[in-house]
């Protein structure tokens, strides 16, 4: 159980790179762009072909972010030039990308663990340091012991890098810019802005960040198959629903630590939910949704009896100063 659980937390780190995409589609843009399931799968096929094909593991994964970056502004152009519905633009490259990535890879499946990868070559970078001991003498006795801390810390570390990039770039003027476009196109364009190029762009990083995660998903799993992308952007979307809904996202420093805290619990309560005897794993897509809908559901039920709760104290404050005003005036006609 610990082992699953330190998997899970390792997988969730991974997969948070992939919600922080989603998270600027579907919150910063307000664009529901369905690419995600094709370019994740891109990413994958494009690292996983050049790794098998030589090349450096980590220009590999870097290729796979641009291919990412491209599929991201096709969306955009599709949406943006071609005037094609934001939803169905991204339904119609996602489908795309299914053939594309069948082209790619040339078959379905494409293994990996006899070749160097990322994942790998990282494992390897941290078992040269020598920390693994100390960390597992801090949980003896836990059974908590995992084979190494690398890929965890070191993915981690990657999304929080990750993720003060996107804060930093939200904060420039064309990141302020982009964040306009998803909150009011309108009024952005009054001032002259180029919003088609903000949602092209836009689109595109997204992209990169999912494509970026389906390469180093196919590293840490060790392959990459055509179905991996099935049903992506219902768990970015669980990732940032359950993040906001915990953690808060008052600021885009909070959101973006919040969607990262997502994807991680998302990860572990699918886990937990394996474990119990009649779920098997073929019921992933059933508990995906399950949590998705408990993470909209529940939040409105807290939030209307918290609305209730408040209507009945105003309420009994308004009878208590009717009664005061009651009193008052009754005083006063006893005096006079």
């Amino acid at each position: 159980m610990p082992t699953a659980i330190f998997g899970s937390i390792e997988a969730g780190a991974i997969y948070a790179l992939m919600a922080l995409g989603v998270y600027l589609s579907f919150r910063i843009l307000d664009f529901p762009d369905l690419t995600v399931d094709g370019s994740f799968v891109t990413g994958a096929a494009v690292a996983a072909v050049l790794i098998v094909g030589g090349t450096n593991p980590f220009l590999a994964t870097l290729i796979a972010l641009f291919c990412g970056f491209a599929a991201g502004c096709m969306t955009g152009l599709l949406h943006t030039k071609g005037k094609i519905n934001p939803l169905l633009s991204g339904i119609l490259m996602m489908i795309a990308l299914y053939s594309i990535n069948l082209r790619i890879m040339g078959k379905s499946n494409v293994p990996l663990l006899s070749e160097e990868t990322v994942i790998t070559k990282l494992s390897g970078f941290w078992q040269s340091l020598g920390l693994d001991n100390g960390l597992d003498a801090l949980l003896a006795g836990t059974g908590f012991a995992p084979k190494t801390w690398g890929i965890l810390i070191l993915m981690l570390l990657l999304a929080l890098v990750v993720k003060v990039m996107i804060d930093s770039f939200l904060k420039t003027d064309f990141g302020l810019a982009i964040r306009a476009t998803g909150n009011n196109e309108t009024m952005i364009r009054s001032f002259s802005a180029d919003t088609d190029l903000l949602k092209i762009i836009g689109l595109g990083i997204s992209n990169a960040l999912v494509a970026l995660s389906g390469a180093l998903i196919a590293q840490y799993n060790g392959f990459s198959d055509v179905g991996m992308g099935i049903g992506m952007i219902v768990i970015g979307l669980a990732s940032v629903i359950i993040g906001e809904a915990i953690f808060g996202a008052k600021t885009i420093v909070r959101a973006t630590l919040a969607v990262i805290g997502g994807a991680i619990l998302y990860r572990l309560i699918v886990t937990l939910a394996l474990r119990v005897d009649f779920l098997e794993t073929g019921d992933m897509k059933l508990i995906t949704a399950f949590i998705v809908v408990c993470a909209l559901v529940v939040p409105k039920i807290v939030e209307r009896q918290r609305e209730n709760q408040r209507k009945k104290r105003r309420l009994v404050q308004s009878k208590q100063k009717a009664n005061e005003s009651g009193e008052q005036f009754a005083a006063i006609k006893t005096n006079s």
